[in-house]
């Protein structure tokens, strides 16, 4: 199968805080792989908790220094 994509993916475990901003919800979930246009998540029920082209804001967790929050679209 061909692969189409743009940037190369890399497999990358870390946990993630996703935060809504109309919801005032918030998520933790375990990336499965990072490129440069994005990230992948696997989140159960994300049909019901996300909009396709919504806007979140994403932190890693666990790292020794306070990672920045950055704005996420979702898209699939």
């Amino acid at each position: 199968m061909d692969n189409k994509r743009e940037h190369k993916r890399t497999p990358l475990k870390v946990q993630l805080r996703i935060d809504h901003p109309t919801r005032n919800g918030q998520m933790l979930v375990t990336t499965r792989d990072i490129s440069e246009s994005g990230v992948f998540v696997v989140i159960d029920d994300a049909q019901k908790l996300l909009q396709i082209g919504e806007l979140v804001s994403g932190q890693v967790q666990g790292l020794p220094i306070e990672a920045p929050v950055v704005l996420m679209r979702v898209v699939r």
